[in-house]
């Protein structure tokens, strides 16, 4: 499943994300062709917001903080996501086997 979402290059795979701050939980919601829909409980201000979907992607991927960097976007809704690893084909797997299970929900 090719998507718009996301690219796989030589850095690892990016992924379009569009944050919903000031959630009442963390949530992927759903995704589209262009973003996948992130809600995070943390308010857009100094930064926490940015930090708390870069724990929440980290958990719910299973990847290490360290290895998931916003490249663009910080102050904005829509932000580009580049998750650094070897094993890029491993990443997308997880990243797509946690939207199948969002898809299932629906």
């Amino acid at each position: 499943m090719q998507n718009s979402f996301f690219t796989i290059n030589e850095n690892g795979v990016t992924v379009i994300v569009k944050l919903v701050p000031n959630s009442s939980f963390n949530k992927i919601v759903d995704y589209t062709d262009e973003y996948i829909r992130i809600k995070i409980s943390a308010p857009p201000i100094e930064n926490k917001a940015n930090k708390e979907l870069i724990e929440f992607l980290s958990d719910i991927f299973k990847i290490n903080r360290s290895k998931i960097k916003i490249v663009s976007g910080d102050k904005s809704k829509l932000k580009k996501i580049l998750i650094s690893d070897k094993c890029s084909n491993e990443v997308m797997q997880k990243i797509m086997f946690v939207l199948n299970s969002i898809q299932k929900e629906k």
